[in-house]
C-alpha cells in the first residue's frame, strides 16, 4: 500500500532532476559557443515496475504432537473373594399424623376493679394507644368508665363484656359513645 506513494515520488524526483540537466546543459552549450541544435533528449518515462508478489506467508511452524501420558499402572487382577452383601436400606415408616391441637382463644388478664375516674385514666390510656385521635377517645372512654364502671379488654371490640350500660350509650347523634 505505501509501495505506491514511494513509487509515484521517486519517478517525479527522476523526471525533474534529468529536466534541469537537461535545461542546465543546454545554457552551457550556449554559454560556450557551441551551435549545435540540442540534442533532443527524450525523458524517461516512468516504467511500472514489476510486479511485485506480496511477501507469502509462511506457514505457522508443525505443531508438535502433545507427548503421550504414560500408560496407567497395570491392575492387579480381581480378588477371588466376593464383595460383602448389601443389604437394602432400612425405611422406616412415618410417625403417625396427629391433627393440630386447637390453640386456646388469648383471653386478656382480668381488669383492675374501676371504683373512681382516676382508676379509669390507666385504663383507657391501654385502650385507646392505637385510636387515631387518642385524646378525644380517652376523653370517651372515661366517660364511660366513669357511668358503667368498666372497660373492655384490649384496643377494639369487645364492648358486650361490659354489658347494656356500654353498649348502648350513645352520642346527640345516635352513634355509640363508648369505644
Amino acid at each position: 500500500m505505501t509501495f505506491r506513494p514511494q513509487l509515484l515520488l521517486l519517478a517525479t524526483f527522476l523526471l525533474v532532476s534529468t529536466t534541469v540537466s537537461a535545461t542546465a546543459n543546454n545554457e552551457e552549450e550556449l554559454l560556450f559557443g557551441k551551435a549545435t541544435a540540442p540534442p533532443l533528449v527524450k525523458a524517461p518515462t516512468a516504467t511500472p515496475p514489476p510486479p511485485v508478489s506480496p511477501p507469502k506467508a509462511t506457514p505457522p511452524p508443525p505443531v508438535s504432537p502433545p507427548k503421550a501420558t504414560p500408560p496407567p499402572p497395570p491392575v492387579n487382577p480381581p480378588q477371588t473373594t466376593p464383595p460383602p452383601p448389601v443389604s437394602p436400606p432400612k425405611i422406616t415408616p412415618p410417625p403417625p399424623v396427629s391433627p393440630p391441637k386447637p390453640t386456646p382463644p388469648t383471653v386478656s388478664p382480668p381488669l383492675p376493679p374501676v371504683r373512681s375516674k382516676k382508676d379509669c385514666l390507666p385504663i383507657c390510656g391501654g385502650r385507646c394507644k392505637l385510636h387515631s385521635r387518642k385524646n378525644l377517645c380517652v376523653r370517651a372512654c372515661v366517660t364511660c368508665c366513669d357511668r358503667c364502671k368498666c372497660v373492655p379488654p384490649g384496643t377494639y371490640g369487645n364492648r358486650e363484656l361490659c354489658g347494656k350500660c356500654y353498649t348502648d350509650m350513645t352520642t346527640r347523634n345516635n352513634k355509640p359513645k363508648c369505644p
